[in-house]
Parts: C-alpha cells; sequence; structure tokens
C-alpha cells in the first residue's frame, strides 16, 4: 500500500446547482480526517473548495491552503486554515501544492480544476512524479469527460496505458484505496478498461 499522508484535492469554487457537489466534499472530508490524512486545497472559503475545507476543519482535521495573492479577495482566502501560502502565480499555486501532496482527486469543477487534474496526469505520464491521480463521480458530472477520454483512446490519440493513469471511482473510500495501491509507473498497472466504478 502507497503511504498517502497529504491529499491534494481540485474542485470548485463555486457550489454548481446539484446538491450531490457538495455532499461529496463533505462524504471526502470526512474521510480525510477519519484516515489521518491532511487536506491541501487552493485556499478558498467559498464554493466546493469552502465546504470541503470547512468539512475537514469542523471535524478536527488540518488543512493546507495554497492562493495566489490576487485571488486572496475574489475568491475569499479561508481565514481559519492550519496553514495558508500565498503565492503569486497561478504556477506558483499548482507546484506548491503538488509538492505539499501525496497524491491528487479532483471534485466537480471547472477551467481551473480540469487544468490542475490534467497538470497532474500528465506529468505522471512524463515521468515528472509517481505520485495518483484520481477523479471522483459525483452523479453524471464526469460522464461526458470519460467518455471523452475513452473515446480519444479509440481514435488513437491516447495510449490505452495513459488513459488508466486517471483513477476513478464513486465512492471516496473506493478511490482512496484505488491511490493507495496506485503502483507508481503505468507500465505496472493491470491491463483492462479504465474508469472502473466502486
Amino acid at each position: 500500500m502507497r503511504p498517502i499522508e497529504r491529499l491534494c484535492v481540485y474542485c470548485g469554487s463555486s457550489l454548481g446547482t446539484d446538491p450531490v457537489f457538495a455532499e461529496a466534499a463533505v462524504a471526502l472530508g470526512e474521510l480525510i480526517v477519519a484516515e489521518g490524512l491532511t487536506l491541501v486545497y487552493g485556499g478558498a472559503s467559498v464554493g466546493l473548495m469552502g465546504v470541503l475545507a470547512d468539512t475537514v476543519l469542523a471535524a478536527g482535521g488540518e488543512v493546507i491552503g495554497v492562493i495566489p495573492s490576487w485571488l486572496v479577495e475574489s475568491e475569499i482566502a479561508h481565514p481559519g486554515l492550519s496553514e495558508l501560502h500565498v503565492v503569486e502565480t497561478m504556477q506558483e499555486r499548482k507546484l506548491l501544492m503538488a509538492e505539499l501532496s501525496d497524491a491528487f482527486v479532483a471534485l466537480p469543477g471547472g477551467f481551473g480544476t480540469l487544468e490542475e487534474l490534467f497538470e497532474a496526469v500528465t506529468a505522471s505520464q512524463v515521468g515528472l512524479h509517481t505520485k495518483p491521480t484520481g477523479l471522483l463521480e459525483v452523479g453524471d458530472f464526469f460522464d461526458s469527460l470519460l467518455a471523452f477520454l475513452d473515446h480519444a483512446v479509440a481514435v488513437g490519440v491516447l495510449r490505452a496505458e495513459n488513459r488508466r493513469l486517471l483513477l476513478t471511482a464513486s465512492s471516496p473510500r473506493a478511490l482512496l484505496d484505488q491511490l493507495r495501491a496506485w503502483p507508481g509507473r503505468v507500465d505496472q498497472l493491470t491491463p483492462g478498461t479504465p474508469g472502473r466504478r466502486g
């Protein structure tokens, strides 16, 4: 089992219209505390980011936030975190979050969430790190995205083994189990259908 002490979570600074998004953030936050993990995230107090951080803090967990100085007001930097790192650029934010973390998970979000998710997967693909990356399936939010990735494999622009770099599950526990079972290299993955649910 891979030791995971700090889990980086990418998610939206908006709540979205479906309450299942916030419910998933709460469930993941509760699991993080139950497992004794530290949350690393984007530092905001609003949207799904705020729900996630508040859940972990309310249960006595540790939360590390990383936010660019120019987003402190618009994303409303969380005032109650265990640690808050204020950086200058989005690139610095992503780099520091990656350095502080042992694994990466995405919840629903927009362009920023998807950029962070795919940067983490791409870095794994090209060998910049050996940390696992997962996507928590929430309702049908990611269905079209996962179908697109499968289509990219089908038309030959994405290798099947690289598609398997993005772990997916429909429950926080199942996803954490997959992250811990991650072998560290794509060539050690068991061939099969990617995106298995748990």
